[in-house]
């Protein structure tokens, strides 16, 4: 082969590598984009915990600082 066939071999090489890198690097695009929706609908819904969870523990009866003890 002569160096300009070689030459062309090569930039063919590279172009398509190129194409694998640009598909590969949208699918990484599209997963973090994913990932980032999943993680706020998670945090949301501990939040959302979060306050069921305290609207439950403002219900519950407050305790004496001294406890009662019955005695024998």
């Amino acid at each position: 082969m002569s160096k300009i066939e070689d030459l062309a071999e090569k930039i063919e090489q590279l172009l398509l590598r190129h194409q694998e890198v640009l598909r590969s690097q949208r699918l990484l695009e599209q997963q973090v984009s994913t990932l980032t929706l999943e993680r706020n609908h998670l945090r949301s819904r501990v939040q959302a915990a979060r306050l069921r969870i305290d609207a439950l523990i403002n219900e519950l009866p407050q305790s004496n600082d001294t406890t009662d003890h019955e005695t024998n």
